[in-house]
């Protein structure tokens, strides 16, 4: 909640509250690296409330949208089209729609995996920026992808868990397996390695996955992760249709 806050320009305390809470979006250098700030909406809830962080523009429409449901459903549809259709008409429209998890430190253990596993780190990643590693490692952020744990079959790499200093308290994992090596139990064992070496550095690791994605959200929850906030972003109909594939006219 204290990085939320940073990323969202409110304060801890307005996540637990009992009303919704609407606030400016603002540019903050401590805010997750990735977030393109101000965000012209984004909804943020721990599951008491929603917290809005908009522009200013934008206040009225958001307001009223969060305040004429339960907060549960203003983060799915069919209640998200009327956002939807409001933003449309200022060239917007809801984009990210995503589910992000915590360690529950009383569950999480290192879990077995049946190939041996290595810690690698920035410079073992140099040659593994590839589409079979797209989810583990960005390559657009290179320089904040600070450590990995991988699994090798023989000298083979099969399965990565690599992890991005997105902030400076918490770090974000993603992984990728290989598809000849999937349903073995080998994205839970890295998952659970790297967030223990997350945790004895002294940050806090977190997971992300959209909602439908039941694999991924499956290895959280197997790694020892579990549903801690939901956030639905708005960005610009140039940069939905971009993420679509689609050209301009």
């Amino acid at each position: 909640m204290r990085q939320s806050a940073i990323d969202a320009n409110c304060r801890e305390e307005d996540f637990l509250r009992d009303e919704n809470v609407v606030v400016s979006s603002a540019k903050n250098p401590y805010a997750r690296k990735y977030l393109e700030l101000p965000l012209d909406c984004n909804l943020i809830s721990y599951g008491n409330n929603i917290v809005a962080s908009v522009r200013e523009t934008y206040r009225g429409i958001v307001s009223d949208y969060i305040g004429r449901f339960p907060v549960a459903h203003c983060f799915e549809t069919p209640n998200l089209h009327i956002l939807n259709d409001e933003m449309q008409k200022n060239g917007l429209r809801v984009c990210f729609m995503a589910e992000y998890f915590l360690p529950d430190v009383t569950a999480l253990k290192a879990l077995d995996c049946p190939y041996a596993c290595r810690t690698l780190y920035p410079a073992d990643f140099q040659t593994l920026y590839t589409d079979a590693w797209r989810n583990a490692l960005c390559e657009k952020r290179r320089e904040l992808d600070v450590l990995g744990v991988g699994a090798y079959d023989g000298e083979t790499l099969v399965g990565l868990a690599a992890c991005s200093a997105d902030c400076e308290t918490m770090w974000q994992i993603g992984v990728d397996v290989l598809p000849g090596y999937r349903r073995r139990g080998v994205a839970s064992a890295l998952t659970s390695r790297l967030a223990l070496a997350i945790l004895e550095r002294g940050r806090v690791p977190f997971y992300c996955a959209a909602w439908s994605n039941l694999p991924s959200v499956r290895n959280a929850i197997r790694s020892g992760f579990r549903p801690a906030w939901v956030e639905t972003t708005v960005k610009s109909a140039s940069f939905v249709d971009e993420m679509n594939g689609i050209r301009p006219r």
